[in-house]
């Protein structure tokens, strides 16, 4: 039901930055739990980052803590991952995805968009 479209991907040399925006058509994602996942290659998708519906909860997985910031663009109804310091290791597809109660329960995310590939090499 909701439609979401990553964007802001791309190719950047190790220790650049990154932003990835998530925008959405025909919902307010300030009513969802909006989060961030990556897939590499031959890899299972992981949570990087999410924000409730409340703002009261923001979620950075370990390996991108201090690196990457997750806010609202509710103007533009809009979810942006601000990515800094990127590694290698940060090498993959980021989807963009909603969570009907407002939270940042990994499980119960159900909207997905189409990804947006990052790449981090010299």
């Amino acid at each position: 039901q909701v439609q979401l479209v990553e964007s802001g991907g791309g190719l950047v040399q190790p220790g650049g930055s990154l932003r990835l925006s998530c925008t959405a058509s025909g919902y307010n994602l300030n009513n969802y739990g909006v989060g961030w996942f990556r897939q590499a290659p031959g890899k299972e998708r992981e949570g990087v980052s999410c924000i409730s519906s409340s703002d009261a909860t923001k979620y950075y997985a370990s390996f991108v803590k201090g690196r990457f910031t997750i806010s609202r663009d509710n103007a533009n109804n809009t979810v942006l991952l601000h990515m800094n310091s990127l590694k290698p290791e940060d090498t993959a597809v980021y989807f963009c995805a909603t969570e009907p109660y407002g939270l940042c329960d990994f499980a119960d995310f159900n909207s997905w968009g189409q990804g947006t590939q990052v790449t981090v090499s010299s």
